[in-house]
């Protein structure tokens, strides 16, 4: 029996130093106190880079996408190089907890679990400085902007990412309403793709005693919302699930004596898999076309924040059940994929792989609410999730 199966058969049955989970416990909460926003993670990189340097990668590999880096541990012979990504960002949310880790800045807060995400990966590379691997590479990566859809995008161009060539790519997000510590797999879509769409129509501006002498858009505005609800219930046009909301409009300006010239509608597009987004994107586009042709404005449509579907490979995803079951927590198969969209769908796109949860307990705060925590207890969970994929894939 090999020494890391020791290792691993040891680590299932106890839990991992307590002097270590200590001393991760003060880097999440001091993660959570100094949050960053997307792109703007110097000190939060920074902070992460010394502390896996201290536990020996073979290499660091740093600037990765901006604020991102990777540490490689090389095993002795060679195998399958696996990549585990964590988000270093924040979100501009204002905390409104009172302990005594909470953030420091203003309208700043970790309020995803970026900052346990992190120190999980963190962990990892003790783990793998204690107990190194005997054959193939263990990426960990630190991937900046995962709340704005740029992070990976960011990683993946980047030339330097060029030399990871990974086999597989894992992931692992904590979920609010689920039983602490229970892993959540999917086998195919995991979570869903979006974008945000911004059209501006133009006009021309009058005066309001004189409304006929211009162009409003305000019946085109009200075409392309009613056109986009009516969209969202065409099932017959889309494989799977899709959902379009309105979430922003905006007519003219406050100015009682002018009759509007411009006008906005903001929308977030939604889907369980990628052609149903492409498909949901031109039928957004038709209906603002030939409204605005009907009026006479003219329109500029842009995206942003786009994420396409996280779409699990099963051979990654049994990698994950193994490690779950070895490791003696419970699993949960998801029905359908989560609607909530994660940049992690960029890495998959590309490299077979798995995005999976951990339970962060079922009357836990919800991600994104202000009074949200990332859960110490989840680190030692992750660390052992991960350090069994590693056994697994390289087994």
């Amino acid at each position: 029996m090999s020494f890391a199966l020791l290792f691993f058969q040891r680590l299932k049955h106890m839990n991992l130093d307590k002097n270590l989970l200590n001393e991760l416990i003060a880097l999440r909460r001091d993660l959570h106190q100094h949050p960053e926003l997307s792109g703007k993670e110097f000190l939060t990189s920074k902070k992460l880079e010394r502390y896996v340097a201290s536990n020996q990668p073979d290499e660091i590999i740093t600037q990765l996408g901006g604020t991102g880096f990777a540490a490689v541990f090389e095993g002795k012979t060679p195998g399958k190089t696996l990549l585990f990504r964590a988000e270093l960002d924040a979100l501009p949310i204002a905390e409104t907890n009172d302990f005594e880790h909470k953030s420091a800045f203003t309208g700043i807060s970790h309020k995803c679990g970026h900052d346990g995400h992190a120190t999980i990966l963190a962990g990892l590379s003790r783990v793998l400085l204690q107990n190194p691997i005997n054959s193939g590479k263990v990426i960990l990566l630190f991937q900046p902007a995962e709340e704005t859809g740029n992070g990976a995008k960011a990683i993946l161009s980047d030339e330097k990412f060029e030399r990871i060539k990974p086999d597989f790519v894992f992931a692992l997000h904590n979920l609010p309403g689920f039983p602490l510590n229970q892993i959540v797999v999917g086998n195919t879509s995991f979570a869903a793709a979006s974008k945000g769409m911004i059209v501006k129509l133009f006009g021309k501006t009058a005066h309001a005693a004189y409304p006929e002498s211009g162009i409003s858009p305000a019946l085109a505005m009200t075409g392309i919302i009613r056109g986009f609800i009516q969209l969202s219930l065409e099932k017959q046009s889309f494989e799977d699930f899709v959902l379009l909301t309105i979430i922003h409009s905006r007519l003219g300006d406050v100015a009682f004596g002018t009759s509007p010239g411009y006008a906005e509608v903001m929308a977030t597009l939604r889907s369980y898999n990628n052609r149903d987004i492409e498909i949901l994107t031109q039928k957004a586009i038709k209906i603002v076309e030939e409204t605005t042709d009907k009026f006479g404005l003219a329109e500029k449509i842009s995206f942003t924040e786009e994420f396409p579907a996280t779409v699990n490979h099963p051979g990654a995803v049994d990698f994950v059940r193994k490690s779950a079951a070895k490791n003696g927590f419970k699993i949960h198969e998801i029905n359908q994929p989560f609607r909530w969209s994660e940049d992690f769908g960029h890495f998959t796109n590309k490299f077979p792989g798995a995005l999976f949860g951990i339970g962060s307990g079922k009357n836990h705060p919800d991600l994104h609410n202000p009074d949200y925590d990332f859960p110490d207890e989840l680190i030692e969970t992750g660390i052992r999730m991960f350090y069994g994929i590693v056994e697994e894939a390289q087994g």
